[in-house]
């Protein structure tokens, strides 16, 4: 059972305008840890974004009735407690198979496995299965910076300060990132 929690959420005052993106933030199913959506959030609207966040624990049914009801520009999934790599697969494979959810955004950052330094293994496996961007912890928040202000057009995987790029996945292409 999930505690379906808006911890917060920054939309415009009617007549206002804004060029950021309305951002859902969740963990997955198996996450119970808060204070990385808590960042993100605040993070996300100091880049101008509206957010919604969904909380910690958030069932896969649950993640996208929510989707269909904000209909956001970006998921955005953040995982502290090693299982994300799991959890994450299981879940973008639901995202796409839902005909009206299979285009939208979605990305995943975190401590994606357990396995310390070779958890940025999980970046081109979470890339084949649909996400759009995998962030691994260990590179820390500036390549998420950058794909959000690069607008998130491309699909990007930033295991240990690198970005992988490009559409279709067939045609990546690496580009060196300094953090």
């Amino acid at each position: 059972m999930s505690s379906l929690t808006t911890v917060g959420s920054a939309f415009p005052a009617a007549g206002t305008s804004s060029s950021g993106r309305r951002i859902l933030v969740s963990s997955v199913s198996s996450d119970s840890h808060t204070w990385n959506l808590v960042f993100l959030q605040l993070l996300l609207e100091e880049m101008g974004h509206e957010v919604v966040n969904l909380g910690s624990c958030v069932p896969d049914e649950l993640l996208i009735d929510e989707c269909r009801r904000h209909r956001p520009d970006m998921v955005v999934i953040s995982s502290v407690n090693g299982h994300g790599h799991l959890d994450g697969r299981r879940l973008i494979g639901r995202l796409r198979g839902e005909p009206d959810l299979a285009d939208l955004s979605v990305v995943i950052g975190g401590k994606l496995g357990i396995k310390g330094a070779e958890n940025g293994a999980y970046g081109p496996e979470l890339m084949a299965a649909g996400f759009d961007a995998v962030f691994e912890d260990s590179a820390g928040i500036a390549p998420f910076r950058r794909f959000l202000e690069g607008a998130g057009t491309a699909r990007a995987v930033a295991p240990h300060h690198q970005v992988v790029s490009g559409r279709p996945l067939a045609a990546r292409a690496v580009a060196g990132s300094a953090a």
